[in-house]
């Protein structure tokens, strides 16, 4: 496994159409990837690739909230731009509109090339409601009956691809069913096999899978999600997990095969024991959106081995842009923040440009942002400061800043940690608030001079310090709203 990695997701369609002006994955450009590479990517998920069901766009893609969604993110917006949801897949094959299977094989072995592997999407819940698997393999879906279809029609259905069945749609149990769906039965143990062949099929197309919505697969939730439906067919609870199963085989086919869980309702570390390499870290998140400092403190204070595998990020396909919902210089902290902790670090395609608007999955055309320049300079020094090998190598701790006085208590508003590797020392130092902080601040030093000299990475200052201070009352750092330093120096 990768140490803290970084982790590039691209909305396929969008980027081929902005890269290629419509063409296929074959026309993407080298120096792209080259591009990627160089900012220090260790993994680039390409999602939507797969085939989907487009025939449901008419029936599913034009429901009121989605036509409200693409008014608001897409003013011109034409029926032709409504392309169907990616996670409505009909088969694991690329989608014909982006190319083919080779076309995909020859970006895999060209982002290798340049030290990057490629992700993609693994959707375990369920497939398309018109998925041909519906036809060959009626038994590894759900299956309803009359008396569910009559009580709750937005759930079950009759498939046109097979109307003498009854199924149900996807569904994650807090919300309607997804009608552009059929559910995987995850008490049939055919449809487990099903599955994991389809796993076992990817290794050969990429490095490695994002699990939609991952903790549905689960038996506590499946069994709490389906449980009328399971009642009135007999299935019996299994006595393994199906990731448990899935992981071990796909591994020992191929060993660093990677999966990243997408997760939630604290069921991460659970994800994790159950072999997931890295699994979604949205508590962070939410405490990043909700200025909770000490519980953001009190996150990273968490076992060591469950930060390395969590993946953290500001922006994804269902998130908010970062620029919106923190605004720019929040931002820009929150970024510093998560590109300097343990752990995977995932970047969405335009956050490095600032966009401002979250497209809505089924749109294939983006509106034309202006890009800010402000917010891709701030990018490329940060991304360039945490390519260095201290931040995959390093050993990290938190740091806990103390205050400037008895009636200073800006100092609980700033987060600071350290990297060491080999003799070379970062110190991040980073103030999460609107206003002006100070404090105090004692790190590892062991040098037997009398004075060092700190190297500030976000502005290329040097600061030279007494370390006698530094290692009694503490360095002395005052910061403005939402500013960080990130020092570095030799000991």
């Amino acid at each position: 496994m990768l140490h803290n990695p970084k982790l590039y997701e691209i909305n396929t369609i969008i980027r081929l159409n902005k890269l290629t002006g419509g063409k296929k994955l074959n026309a993407i450009p080298k120096n792209y990837i080259s591009r990627l590479a160089d900012k220090g990517f260790d993994f680039i998920w390409l999602m939507g690739i797969w085939k989907t069901c487009t025939d449901l766009i008419d029936s599913c893609g034009f429901q009121e909230d989605l036509i409200a969604s693409y008014h608001r993110s897409l003013k011109d917006w034409k029926r032709e731009d409504v392309t169907g949801s990616p996670y409505a897949i009909d088969s694991y094959e690329v989608n014909p509109a982006l190319g083919s299977k080779d076309d995909l094989l020859k970006l895999k072995h060209q982002m290798n090339e340049e030290g990057i592997k490629l992700i993609l999407d693994f959707v375990p819940n369920h497939l398309g409601a018109s998925s041909k698997f519906i036809k060959t393999h009626p038994q590894i879906f759900l299956k309803g009956n009359e008396e569910l279809l009559n009580n709750d029609s937005f759930t079950f259905f009759r498939p046109q691809v097979n109307s003498q069945e009854i199924f149900a749609h996807g569904r994650d149990p807090f919300f309607p069913a997804w009608t552009d769906t059929i559910q995987v039965n995850y008490f049939n143990s055919e449809a487990r096999e099903f599955m994991i062949n389809i796993l076992l099929s990817l290794t050969e197309l990429c490095d490695g899978v994002r699990c939609d919505m991952a903790m549905l697969s689960l038996n506590n939730v499946f069994e709490n999600t389906w449980l009328g439906s399971i009642e009135h067919y007999g299935n019996d609870k299994p006595k393994s997990e199906f990731w448990e199963e899935a992981i071990k085989k796909v591994k020992e086919k191929s060993p660093e095969f990677i999966f990243i869980a997408e997760a939630y309702w604290d069921l991460e570390w659970e994800l994790q024991q159950l072999g997931f390499d890295f699994t979604y870290d949205k508590r962070l998140l939410d405490r990043l959106e909700s200025d909770d400092i000490q519980g953001i403190r009190e996150h990273l204070e968490a076992d060591k081995n469950s930060q390395l595998k969590s993946v953290r990020f500001l922006e994804n396909h269902d998130e908010s842009r970062a620029i919106t919902k923190l605004g720019k210089y929040k931002s820009f902290a929150a970024t510093t923040i998560i590109s300097t902790i343990q752990g995977m670090k995932l970047y969405y395609d335009g956050q490095f440009e600032g966009k401002k608007i979250k497209l809505p999955v089924q749109l294939g055309r983006e509106p034309v942002e202006k890009v800010s320049t402000t917010v891709s300079q701030f990018y490329d020094l940060i991304l360039n400061i945490t390519k260095h090998e201290i931040f995959k190598f390093g050993d990290w701790k938190q740091l806990y800043p103390e205050s400037v006085g008895e009636n200073n208590l800006s100092f609980q508003n700033i987060l600071t940690w350290q990297w060491k590797f080999k003799n070379e020392i970062r110190v991040i130092v980073i103030n999460y608030s609107s206003g002006t902080s100070y404090c105090r601040l004692k790190f590892d030093i062991t040098t037997l001079n009398e004075n060092i000299s700190l190297l500030d990475l976000m502005t290329d200052n040097v600061f030279n310090r007494s370390v006698n201070e530094i290692k009694t009352n503490g360095l002395f750092i005052e910061l403005k709203s939402y500013k960080s330093h990130i020092f570095a120096f030799n000991d």
